[in-house]
């Protein structure tokens, strides 16, 4: 293992930002899942449960969402390469402890760079969409804990939040 300090991707030679040439790379299946959390009070996880929310299913709307924004990450995040996604999901699931909603998002592709944005990308917007639903009746919410959970294929393989103690995270989900 090399003792040389890792290198930012997107910056060249000359120390300007530009796009990752992977024209080079192998083309693998890769998928990334990525996590987030709306916290707010019992009486609105209620009314988003229920269904009764002024705007309409917020669960839905902010799985759906999530789905579209994922898909539109490289138009949100400048030197992301457009990929052709084959499969997003956004799971919500309600937690009491919270109280609050668990978002979860995987995204998967056959290509030559991961999906790690992506998966960022659908939890953000699914959170920010439930904010965004519910605001009416609850403006104190709280959107936080989005991260990478997992991420597999490509040439760096398969990683984890959990055993990342390379980085000085220990913990997980």
């Amino acid at each position: 293992m090399s003792d040389e300090a890792p290198k930012l991707t997107h910056i060249n030679a000359s120390g300007t930002a530009h796009m990752v040439d992977v024209s080079t790379k192998d083309i693998t299946s890769r998928i990334a899942v990525a996590e987030g959390s709306v916290t707010m009070r019992p009486e609105t996880l209620d009314l988003i449960l229920s269904g009764n929310a002024k705007k309409g299913d917020v669960l839905a709307t902010a799985r759906i969402a999530g789905i579209m924004a994922s898909k539109k990450t490289h138009e949100l995040i400048p030197l992301c390469h457009p990929l052709a996604l084959s499969k997003v999901t956004v799971d919500i699931e309600p937690d009491q402890k919270l109280p609050g909603l668990r978002v979860t998002a995987t995204t998967k592709v056959s290509g030559q760079t991961g999906v790690e944005m992506e998966a960022l990308t659908a939890c953000s917007i699914a959170c920010l969409t439930v904010y965004d639903m519910a605001k009416a009746v609850d403006r104190g919410m709280e959107i936080s804990g989005i991260r990478l959970l997992e991420k597999a294929g490509g040439k760096s393989g398969h990683w984890t939040a959990v055993d990342d103690t390379k980085n000085g995270f220990v913990g997980g989900t």
